[in-house]
C-alpha cells in the first residue's frame, strides 16, 4: 500500500498533483473530514480490497478541524501505518499573482486581502511542511514540470532530496536576478558576440556552443565551477534547503551564459543524489541586436 497525504499552499498545485495521481491509478479523496482519516486507512487496509495506491487531499479548508490533523498522524503512526507528505508550496508573490488570474478568493480571506489568508495559512500549515517527506516549490515550476517532477518522485518511487536547482542565466545589462542564491560572471569568457555569423545566435545554437567551449578557459572554468556545485549542493541538501537558484551572467545573457548554463544541466540531469534540476534563460530574447 502506498499511502500519500498531499497538502500545501492554496495555489501551489495540489489539484494538480490530486488530478495526476489519480490518472495513475491512485485512489484520490480530496478535503476528507480529519476525523474520517483514520477509519479511511483503516479501510484501505482490508485484505478484501483491491486498494494498493491511495491519495488524500488535506488543506486549510479542513478550518479549525485541521489543529487535530497532528494527532491523527500520530495515531498512524502508532499504528504502523506508513505515509508520505508531500507539502506543495510556492512564493508569495507567485500565490497572490495565481490567485489573481483565476479570479479567485483565498479561503481564509474570502471577502479581504489575499496576502492576509496566505500570511494566517502559512501559520497554520507549518506543523504539515516540518513533518513532510516531500516538499516541493512549484514558484518556477510549469504544469508540465510540475508533473514530471512528481511522476519521478511519487508514481515511480524515486529518491528526491527536496531540492530543486534552477540553472538561471541573465544579462548584466538587465540586472541580476532578484532570487539569486548563487550568482557567477562568465564575461571574461571569449565573446561570440564579434564574430562574424554568431551575433545573431544564441548559446542553444551548436556554432555559438561550439565556438565559446573551443577556448582552453572555458573547459577549465566549467570543471571548476561543476567541482564546485558537486559540493555545495549536497551540502545545501543536508541544511535542508529545497530551492536553489544559479545564476550565470554575461553582458547580455544570450550566449556566453547560456552555453555554460546548457552544458552543466547536460552534466548535472542524472546525477546521484536525484535532486531535480531545470534551465532558464532569462534574457535570451531581449535585446536581440544589442551587445552580448
Amino acid at each position: 500500500m502506498h499511502f500519500v497525504i498531499v497538502t500545501g499552499m492554496s495555489g501551489a498545485g495540489k489539484s494538480t498533483t490530486l488530478k495526476m495521481l489519480e490518472d495513475a491509478g491512485y485512489f484520490c479523496v480530496d478535503n476528507l473530514p480529519i476525523a474520517l482519516i483514520g477509519k479511511f486507512a483503516e479501510l484501505t487496509r482490508q485484505p478484501n480490497e483491491n486498494i494498493t495506491k491511495v491519495a488524500i487531499g488535506i488543506d486549510i479548508r479542513s478550518g479549525n478541524s485541521l489543529e487535530s490533523f497532528e494527532g491523527t498522524l500520530e495515531e498512524l503512526a502508532a499504528k504502523h501505518f506508513e505515509y508520505d507528505i508531500v507539502f506543495l508550496d510556492a512564493s508569495d508573490d507567485i500565490l497572490i499573482k495565481r490567485f489573481k488570474e483565476t479570479r479567485r478568493n483565498h479561503p481564509l480571506s474570502p471577502t479581504g486581502r489575499v496576502e492576509k489568508g496566505i500570511e494566517e495559512e502559512r501559520a497554520k500549515l507549518e506543523f504539515l511542511k516540518k513533518q513532510a517527506d516531500i516538499i516541493l516549490d512549484t514558484t518556477n515550476l510549469l504544469t508540465r514540470e510540475l508533473k514530471q517532477e512528481l511522476e519521478k518522485i511519487v508514481i515511480k518511487d524515486g529518491q528526491f532530496s527536496n531540492m530543486m536547482v534552477t540553472l538561471l542565466t541573465f544579462g548584466y545589462k538587465y540586472g541580476i536576478p532578484n532570487d539569486a542564491d548563487l550568482v557567477f560572471d562568465v564575461r571574461f569568457l571569449p565573446n561570440p558576440y564579434y564574430v562574424e555569423g554568431l551575433k545573431s545566435l544564441t548559446g542553444n545554437d551548436k556554432e555559438v556552443r561550439d565556438y565559446v567551449m573551443g577556448f582552453e578557459v572555458s573547459k577549465i572554468f566549467l570543471d571548476k565551477m561543476e567541482d564546485m556545485l558537486k559540493f555545495l549542493i549536497p551540502n545545501y541538501i543536508l541544511e535542508g534547503k529545497n530551492q536553489l537558484v544559479i545564476c550565470i551572467g554575461c553582458t547580455g545573457g544570450k550566449h556566453r551564459s547560456v552555453t555554460l548554463a546548457n552544458e552543466i544541466y547536460k552534466n548535472f540531469l542524472n546525477n546521484e543524489l536525484g535532486y531535480g534540476i531545470k534551465v532558464e534563460h532569462r534574457d535570451i530574447e531581449r535585446g536581440r541586436q544589442g551587445k552580448k
